[in-house]
């Protein structure tokens, strides 16, 4: 049988345990997962140190979206410590200017007392069209209203302030997985595609039939292909 490792898990923004529920019940027995606090801290680096101090010596790393930003922090930080990588639905870019000022502008209203959370308005920018109705687009919304407005602000900060990753790319030594979902809208395909490209022998794989949140909309096939990847797959 093989030797149980330790996996580290980085959810999204407004993201919370719930994104990896299932892939954490599925490697059960194989992986000892810790899914990292991403809520409290208002820069990358502060959630890395944060993350890093929870998390055994030695562990495979898997962060989805800004939990991939965050990723690619604990990289710069303790590359010693990480076996091997997953990114899932994220990028290795910083903000465009109008993403920036998009963000900015949320944040604003979010301090004026209009945080909006995930709403039924947003979804299709989140989850496949297939998703949008039923137990998916519900579970997000309410993972969205436990996060809260505070952390929102405060990962939102963080995001802001987070560096360009795609001169590290390169350099990143461990065995990598880059997965997204074939229809995400947030971080498309393209984005996956440079850093599988950019990090040597990387594998990249398209997720059919899901958008920005494959864990929670093929939670079978997500948890087969970190199960592959922890095996050496």
């Amino acid at each position: 049988m093989p030797a149980i490792s330790s996996l580290l898990i980085l959810p999204g923004l407004l993201c919370d345990a719930r994104l990896w529920r299932d892939q954490v019940a599925g490697l059960a027995g194989e992986a000892e997962c810790l899914v990292a606090e991403t809520t409290l801290d208002d820069s990358l680096a502060a959630m890395a140190a944060r993350a890093l101090a929870a998390a055994p010596p030695r562990f495979a790393l898997c962060g989805l979206s800004m939990g991939g930003y965050l990723a690619f922090e604990i990289l710069r930080q303790a590359p010693e410590r990480v076996e091997r990588l997953a990114l899932l639905d994220t990028s290795a870019r910083p903000d465009t200017p109008e993403q920036a000022r998009r963000r900015r502008g949320l944040m604003a209203l979010t301090r004026t007392g209009q945080f909006r959370g995930v709403t039924p308005r947003l979804l299709p920018q989140l989850v496949h069209p297939a998703n949008l109705e039923g137990p998916v687009g519900q579970e997000v919304i309410a993972m969205a209203e436990r996060v809260g407005k505070e952390a929102f602000l405060r990962q939102q900060a963080a995001i802001l302030g987070r560096r360009d990753s795609r001169p590290d790319l390169p350099g990143i030594a461990v065995p990598t997985l880059v997965a997204v979902g074939e229809a995400d809208a947030l971080t498309p395909p393209a984005l996956a595609e440079e850093i599988a490209a950019g990090i040597p022998d990387a594998r990249y794989l398209a997720i059919p039939g899901c958008g920005h949140l494959p864990p929670m909309e093929a939670p079978a096939q997500v948890t087969d292909l970190l199960r592959d990847w922890l095996r050496g797959g």
